[in-house]
């Protein structure tokens, strides 16, 4: 099927990195979300991010252009009725992922395929509470969105051909790879990566390094561009913690077990970089790791 509008739900983090990327593919984005502070700081930061890459000379003055004029925002997700494809990147958590689409459903074309960006939830799950589980994949960029490369896609156990090809193609025209991945907890790249970064945070509680060293030993060890807390900070820690207990929960193996110093830190609401403080504080000019 021809794609034309995207639709993409949460102008958050992942939110505004899908529109800006799909707007400057050429596609006509509607980007929604409950909150109209964050729909305008979403604008003003794909603007910026936009102005960078012409700074760059990694597009012209005239693309970023017409990508900006290519996106509108609403308030209202019924807005997104008339999209082809809708895309939705809202806080991870199910029950919020399900109520999104229960309201979106009454709107919908019945073409529309509808994907989640979620790193860890049961597509097949999600798809399941729809009225078009053959219609629903799995569409996980990875953040910054306009940087990284990959997209994995995953396939529920309804989703068919026609819907994967139709995305494989969007990914192909977004300029990035797509890696398929089977609807298991977390999929390939959080399944990994999350139980290092859960073993690296162990190894803080532990008392077997610090932050700094921890880190430093991953970059300069393996050759990691950023040390797994550092890297924590960056996604969000209650985001990783979600992800733990995902997989805890879905693989039911203790070796997923959170540590328990990653759940205080969430508790505590020191949850990364977004909360100026997690296994670093960002609050000066310097992060300063905070154990």
């Amino acid at each position: 099927m021809e794609i034309s509008t995207v639709g993409v739900i949460g102008a958050g983090q992942m939110g505004n990195g899908i529109a800006h990327v799909c707007a400057l593919a050429g596609y006509n984005v509607v980007l929604t979300d409950v909150n109209e502070d964050a729909l305008k700081a979403a604008l003003a930061l794909i603007d910026r991010n936009l102005e960078r890459q012409v700074s760059r000379d990694k597009i012209s003055a005239d693309d970023k252009a017409a990508a900006m004029a290519r996106i509108s925002t609403t308030g209202k997700l019924a807005d997104l009725g008339q999209s082809d494809l809708v895309i939705e990147a809202a806080t991870e958590r199910e029950a919020v992922k399900v109520a999104i689409f229960k309201e979106l459903l009454p709107h919908l074309q019945p073409h529309t395929i509808l994907t989640s960006n979620t790193s860890s939830i049961s597509i097949t799950r999600l798809a399941a509470g729809t009225d078009r589980p053959e219609k629903f994949l799995g569409f996980h960029f990875m953040n910054p969105v306009p940087l990284m490369q990959l997209v994995e896609l995953i396939r529920g156990i309804a989703t068919d051909d026609e819907t994967y090809e139709a995305c494989l193609a969007v990914v192909k025209r977004l300029g990035k790879t797509a890696a398929t991945a089977q609807d298991f907890p977390a999929f390939i790249v959080n399944r990994i990566l999350m139980p290092m970064i859960n073993e690296a945070v162990y190894t803080l509680f532990e008392g077997v390094g610090s932050v700094e060293s921890i880190d430093l030993s991953m970059r300069l060890g393996t050759n990691h561009p950023m040390g797994p807390l550092e890297l924590a900070d960056f996604i969000g820690l209650d985001t990783c913690l979600a992800i733990m207990h995902v997989l805890h929960d879905g693989l039911g193996d203790t070796k997923y077990r959170a540590c328990p110093l990653l759940t205080k830190y969430v508790e505590a609401g020191w949850l990364g970089r977004k909360t100026k403080r997690g296994f670093y504080d960002y609050s000066g000019e310097t992060p300063v790791p905070t154990r």
